[in-house]
């Protein structure tokens, strides 16, 4: 098989470590590299891989790469994602990644993505650029590319069922989930995250923003998307169809496999990410969450059934009361309220461009900041 070629959006990050990882089993030429500020990181992983292209979105670390790295040219973030490479990683955190990802979706290649923005912030705006463009477009999220996977032609699907592993609270009663301290949200009996990744899993947000994405990237409604607990976390996604098959894809917590996925789509490569076991298995539980003990999965529905900015309003206000919460400003309840608080009142307007995006997310995040102030 020919040598792909590879640019990285996000190297310094989880997904861009471990894609690289990946890459280094050999078949893949680097082309790019970007990262936020991790100037350090950056000049070691391009020492190692070799890069046509370095960026960094702090435009001041620039001439430390130029003395660094001579003979690799340095970049901006936007270019990056404009490089002519057969492949790219679109994985920077935030809203800082929308417009490089779009780039790359343009040049009508082949795009993974692992940023949630890219469809909980602008879905309709990506989507509608992928198909323009002809881009294959894959999800490295593991719930996704489970889907993903086992989706087929997409064709007489009753529903697709996304995993959730219940985080810290899966068996608390509403009140005791509500009064949580922030210790407790960060205690997530599976994982080790960051603070903001273990406060969403806690209130199941994480579990609504995917739902979000799995409604642009499969293109189906809110009614065909189910989420369910299963605390082993084996089972990553599953598919029913209307003959009463089920179709899941099973395997171990391990980003590399999903990664693997992605790179060498639509064939498959030999990937340094766990095997899983299957004579360690001694069963696999399935439950419904509780809407009324998680209310994100409640609010998400109507945010499904409302206008653009509904979904821009919800990631970007959650983001404002986790920060709020880890600060120990509210409650742990007081996360999704404010949430619902602010669809209610942030003013909705229409969602064209990556622009309106930016600043309907900058209006919510400081409406949002004002209004956890007049509670204090």
């Amino acid at each position: 098989m020919k040598m792909r070629s590879l640019t990285v959006l996000g190297s310094t990050g989880s997904i861009g470590r471990q894609t690289l990882e990946v890459a280094a089993q050999g078949g893949f030429e680097i082309v790019a590299l970007a990262a936020g500020n991790n100037v350090d990181a950056l000049i070691e992983q391009a020492k190692t891989f070799k890069p046509k292209y370095v960026a960094i979105a702090d435009e001041s670390k620039h001439a430390v790469l130029k003395d660094a790295l001579p003979g690799i040219k340095i970049c901006t973030v936007l270019e990056a994602g404009q490089t002519d490479a057969d492949m790219t990683m679109a994985a920077i955190v935030g809203t800082a990644g929308l417009a490089p990802t779009m780039e790359a979706v343009k040049r009508g290649k082949t795009v993974a993505f692992a940023s949630k923005e890219c469809l909980v912030a602008a879905g309709p705006l990506m989507m509608d650029a992928v198909k323009k463009y002809g881009t294959t477009f894959l999800p490295v999220d593991s719930e996704h590319n489970a889907i993903f996977q086992v989706l087929n032609d997409g064709q007489g699907v009753s529903r697709i069922v996304l995993t959730a592993s219940g985080g810290p609270f899966r068996e608390w009663d509403a009140a005791m989930i509500a009064s949580a301290s922030v210790e407790q949200a960060l205690a997530h009996p599976t994982w080790k995250m960051g603070p903001k990744i273990s406060v969403d899993s806690a209130s199941l947000m994480n579990k609504a923003l995917e739902v979000i994405e799995a409604h642009h990237l499969f293109a189906l409604p809110s009614e065909k998307i189910d989420v369910v607990f299963h605390p082993q976390s084996i089972v990553h996604g599953m598919v029913e169809y209307d003959d009463g098959s089920f179709l899941a894809q099973l395997g171990p917590a391990d980003m590399r496999t999903p990664i693997s996925v992605c790179m060498a789509w639509p064939r498959r490569m030999t990937s340094p990410g766990q095997r899983l076991d299957l004579s360690t298995l001694s069963r696999l539980d399935f439950a419904p969450p509780d809407i009324h003990k998680f209310p994100a999965l409640r609010l998400v529905r109507d945010v499904l059934a409302g206008v653009a900015a509904d979904s821009i309003i919800f990631n970007a206000a959650n983001e404002v009361a986790v920060a709020a919460f880890l600060a120990k400003n509210i409650s742990f309840g007081g996360i999704v309220d404010t949430v619902g608080r602010m669809l209610d009142t942030c003013h909705k307007p229409a969602i064209n461009s990556l622009d309106d995006v930016y600043a309907c997310d900058d209006n919510v995040r400081r409406t949002t900041q004002d209004s956890l102030k007049k509670v204090a």
